[in-house]
């Protein structure tokens, strides 16, 4: 019995040295390396027995992978409860008439456009709702059809979920589906929402909508969308179909609900005022009030934890996040506390002893006093940068391996070679891009592509990477390299998606993607990562935090 423990004893310990690289291996007995390779070893060791006695085993995914990114956006269906919706009645009025009466569709179709535009998380597909379960609307048309679109704009995909909708039937050649939908709007007037679309081709709309010419008139497709553009190509006006944010009133109503199960803040006095704080920061967004009132209705008896969300800015945030990410909060905390609280905690320390004042003309920003940066920049300067047209003249680059951290001004044009010689800065862990004043929002700035291709994976210990406000329009594969990333910061790019390799940032804590207004689609995976905070949704006055994990 020994020896066949001893056997599985030696066994294990193999399998776990297979785990580390042999570059990590040959140390001399000698060096303090080896009594921490030997903790990492134990460790391992245990996990492996776990494993063992948990009867886990590593098997490959033999299950095809799915790779429709948008399955739950397309799991939105029709269903509503009117009761729960707040505000839109007159909206639903207005947009109404534009179904039921006759509109004005071009001359040489029978049916109409009715678009509802509007930014991310207003409420257009809950209008949208709202006007097909109508029952006007019900003994209005013949033949109703509900589609969620999403970014890709799948002719065939959308044809047989419309056919399927109003024939209950299936036809599995695009040519016959396409003649069947034809002979079956023949002379009938239907109604058909196509919600959620981004495609700006003209070309995929002319297929889809090329069987409809035999409807009868007064037909109607309601299309939701945050993009303007196929609309003016189909000769509507953006302007006259834009859904606005709800009301104060209406926005703090439906707060209440979400928050407190009731319509307003009558039997909770002591929250009235930071709702109303919390709503106007939201800006009468209907998607963000409902998630925020969500994630406070566990804590509607914590004023405290009420005020402090009504009055923490996105800034004191961002701050506080890369403090996280640097590793500076990462201390004993109190029980029930977090690494953020930490932090809140040590910046309203600092703000009271003038570390930090408020900004004369903005009390949501924050400034340092020149003589407070001055002392600040000298203590630090053995291992921080900041990088300018002045000191790119005397970078002595045999100490860009001891810097860890860097910043540098946003101009209008960054070239590689103002960062041609970091490629010696093995050892930086941030890269931050920073503004100066508050005009800059009017600017368009641009990034060389080589420093995103060629000199970020050179980077290996990168824990914090901003570059907010470029026009970057795509993120680079090698973003994956990057393991030890913890903080990234893409907001307001001109970015599209981003790559499938950001599921690799296992480290990642932060992920900011405020004002990027182009993008329509994140990593299949991302929930796999144990992101703490995601800030995504808005624009740059306001910007929706997100926690998973």
């Amino acid at each position: 019995m020994q020896h066949e423990s001893t056997h599985e004893s030696e066994s294990i310990s193999n399998k776990v040295r297979k785990l580390i690289p042999t570059c990590c291996t040959n140390f001399s007995r000698n060096t303090s390396m080896h009594d921490k390779l030997d903790s990492i070893t134990a460790k391992l060791k245990d996990l492996v027995e776990e494993k063992a006695a948990l009867g886990l085993s590593v098997t490959e995914d033999s299950r095809p992978r799915n790779n429709n990114n948008n399955n739950n956006r397309r799991f939105q269906s029709s269903v509503v409860d009117p009761s729960s919706i707040v505000g839109r009645q007159a909206q639903k009025e207005a947009w109404l008439q534009q179904l039921l009466l006759l509109g004005d569709a071009p001359c040489d179709q029978k049916f109409s456009i009715v678009p509802i535009v509007g930014m991310g998380g207003v409420g257009k597909t809950t209008l949208a709702r709202l006007l097909y379960d109508d029952q006007q609307v019900k003994d209005h048309f013949e033949l109703k059809a509900w589609v969620c679109v999403s970014d890709e704009f799948d002719s065939f995909r959308i044809s047989k979920e419309i056919f399927q909708s109003m024939a209950n039937k299936e036809v599995s050649d695009f040519n016959r589906l396409q003649e069947a939908l034809r002979d079956h709007v023949r002379d009938k007037k239907f109604l058909l929402v196509l919600d959620d679309i981004w495609s700006e081709n003209y070309a995929d709309w002319e297929t889809l909508v090329r069987p409809f010419y035999t409807c009868a008139p007064g037909s109607r497709i309601i299309l939701t969308t945050r993009k303007d553009q196929l609309l003016k190509q189909l000769v509507y006006n953006p302007q006259n179909k834009q859904l606005h944010s709800l009301s104060d009133d209406d926005a703090l109503s439906l707060f209440a609900r979400h928050a407190l199960g009731v319509n307003n803040f009558d039997s909770h006095l002591s929250l009235k005022p930071y709702a109303e704080g919390i709503v106007k920061k939201c800006g009468g967004l209907p998607l963000a009030l409902i998630a925020l009132g969500r994630l406070l209705r566990a804590k509607k008896d914590e004023v405290d934890h009420w005020k402090e969300v009504s009055n923490s800015e996105i800034w004191r945030l961002k701050e506080v996040l890369l403090w996280k990410a640097e590793g500076f909060l990462h201390q004993p905390t109190p029980s029930g506390s977090t690494e953020e609280h930490l932090g809140h905690g040590f910046f309203d320390e600092l703000l009271s002893r003038s570390f930090f004042q408020h900004a004369p003309n903005n009390e949501s920003l924050f400034v340092m006093h020149d003589l407070m940066n001055d002392l600040a920049t000298s203590v630090a300067n053995e291992f921080f940068l900041r990088l300018d047209n002045e000191s790119e003249k005397n970078i002595r680059k045999e100490m860009l391996e001891k810097y860890h951290h860097m910043s540098f001004v946003r101009e209008e044009y960054v070239t590689y070679k103002k960062f041609e010689p970091f490629e010696r800065a093995k050892s930086l862990r941030t890269f931050l891009a920073r503004s100066v004043g508050t005009t800059e929002s009017r600017r368009d700035f641009y990034l060389s592509n080589k420093i995103l291709t060629d000199l970020l994976p050179q980077l290996p210990l990168l824990r914090v990477l901003s570059l907010s406000g470029f026009e970057i329009s795509e993120v680079p594969e090698s973003i994956g390299i990057l393991r030890h990333l913890r903080y990234l910061n893409l907001s307001r790019t001109t970015i599209k998606h981003l790559p499938e390799t950001v599921c690799k940032l296992y480290n990642l804590q932060t992920l900011i993607l405020c004002g990027c207004k182009e993008l329509t689609k994140l990593p299949n995976n991302l929930q796999t990562l144990e992101i703490c905070s995601i800030l995504m949704l808005g624009t740059p006055r306001f910007c929706f935090r997100c926690c998973q994990g």
